[in-house]
């Protein structure tokens, strides 16, 4: 069994990762658990033991802070920050391991693949053009006017991504959240 100070300094322990006004925070709210259960008469080990593991807490909010960080921060949507979250919500099971991570790298393949298409077909007018400069015989103008066409497509297609990205960024970012739920024991 475990006692309070035990519980705290476990706890303590587990979360040096992250910042430490907000670990205070937390040990407070874990000492507040224990004073509400001495009001309920209860002793240190039972209110440790209704508590739970301080490593299983810790790995929790340690999984939770990187969204939570992600929705205080000004630069918030930033690659960094999404993939801590993605590794902290991983963190919490294996199982997650092909729940977070599948969807993504399947999502984040398709996403780029567009973004590379899109700049590819932009680029393709100054493509044919360094092809009719070292190979001028060859030059075409048909093959002109259809890598201008591509270049407008290709415009349109990465204006587009613009807002595709944005909208996987905060798709990932819900399912994260959705995902952690679950896993801590069910949605609210």
């Amino acid at each position: 069994m475990v006692n309070k100070n035990q519980f705290l300094k476990q706890l303590a322990f587990c979360l040096q990762k992250i910042d430490k006004k907000e670990a205070q925070e937390i040990l407070k709210d874990y000492e507040e658990h224990f004073a509400f259960g001495y009001e309920e008469g209860k002793t240190e080990e039972e209110i440790s033991a209704s508590l739970g593991s301080p490593e299983q807490i810790a790995k929790e909010i340690l999984a939770t802070y990187p969204l939570e960080k992600i929705e205080k921060t000004e630069k918030k949507e930033t690659p960094g920050n999404i993939m801590r979250a993605i590794w902290a919500t991983i963190g919490l099971s294996f199982f997650n391991l092909v729940i977070v991570l599948g969807p993504f790298i399947a999502l984040f393949s398709i996403l780029l693949s567009f973004w590379v298409v899109g700049i590819s077909f932009t680029l393709s007018p100054l493509l044919v053009v360094v092809d009719a400069v070292i190979h001028i015989e060859l030059f075409n103008l048909f093959e002109l006017f259809i890598s201008i066409t591509l270049c407008g497509i290709g415009i349109f297609l990465c204006l587009g991504m613009i807002y595709v990205t944005k909208g996987f960024i905060k798709g990932m970012i819900r399912y994260l959240k959705f995902n952690i739920s679950l896993v801590k024991g069910g949605l609210k």
